[in-house]
């Protein structure tokens, strides 16, 4: 049995129909899309797998590919995720303008002192938790914090600029050019010289004076000469510090530091790494007005 089909040129086309029990097939005017073997086309509702009735294949993949799907989404919101961090990481680090705006020496010279910082650290760490232990060790405690408070009373004194100290550190002379050294740069050179580690400082004229460097010390430029804490002080001036030689060395030879400065000035600087340098100039401890320890 056969239905004619018209192809519009008039002649009969003769296509065999499709029984609706030969194999599962499904008649061709039931309405359903055919593809170009009489056959559903496979997105149409009921199509199984490998010619099965019930469709039950079809479920089966159509789930593995919604978990392949999900899985995939899954993937992509993390990958998003994590671009976006990265992108603000980026962005939060080239837009800090200390460092955008920082030469490569100077990077080099900050990264020197983070981590001499960071040595120094883990020294006073080590110091502080075996004094810890001592003092914890039961008879042995009591002279032991004796021991102990008499050598940070012995620190404090150094550090506060009330007793002399000596090690070894640096010899630094200024001598002017064609112009005179500036309080500016004489403050510079102790920032670098603190910035690389320094201890102890002082400084002193070409009058003999010499005036301890702590945490307070002001500079001004004042006629024939510079100020210090008070002091008038005239050049030539040398600077005596105790601290690492060679990493101070570095930090005042920086391009763009203090000995380019003074140079550019016409100026010199020199500097003279010593085994022992004392600091001999002592400084007044300020009476606190308004600070008081935290009991």
């Amino acid at each position: 049995m056969v239905q004619r089909r018209s192809t519009g040129t008039g002649w009969p086309d003769a296509v065999p129909a499709r029984s609706p029990g030969a194999g599962g097939r499904v008649p061709a005017g039931s309405g359903e899309p055919l593809d170009t073997a009489g056959v559903p086309a496979p997105d149409s509702p009921g199509a199984g797998v490998d010619g099965g009735e019930d469709g039950s294949s079809g479920a089966g993949a159509g789930r593995g590919a919604r978990r392949v799907s999900t899985a995939g989404l899954m993937i992509v919101g993390l990958l998003v995720l994590l671009g976006f961090t990265l992108a603000v990481q980026v962005r939060s680090t080239s837009t800090d303008p200390t460092l955008a705006a920082a030469r490569q020496e100077d990077l080099v010279r900050i990264l020197s002192d983070l981590e001499a910082r960071e040595e120094r650290l883990r020294q006073d760490i080590a110091e502080l938790e075996a004094s810890q232990r001592q003092l914890t060790s039961g008879a042995e405690g009591r002279a032991a914090a004796l021991e102990e408070a008499s050598r940070r009373a012995d620190e404090l004194g150094v550090l506060g600029g009330s007793l002399p100290a000596q090690g070894p550190g640096l010899r630094v002379r200024f001598v002017a050019g064609r112009e005179p050294i500036r309080a500016s740069e004489l403050l510079d050179a102790v920032q670098e010289l603190r910035g690389a580690g320094a201890e102890v400082m002082q400084v002193s004229g070409g009058d003999g004076q010499s005036v301890r460097i702590v945490a307070s010390s002001y500079l001004l430029d004042v006629d024939g000469g510079v100020e210090v804490d008070g002091v008038r002080l005239t050049g030539p001036y040398e600077v005596l510090v105790i601290g690492e030689p060679s990493t101070m060395r570095t930090a005042l030879n920086i391009p763009g530091g203090v000995v380019a400065s003074v140079s550019g000035d016409g100026g010199t600087v020199i500097v003279e790494e010593r085994d022992v340098v004392e600091v001999s100039a002592l400084s007044d401890p300020s009476q606190l007005r308004y600070a008081r320890p935290v009991s």
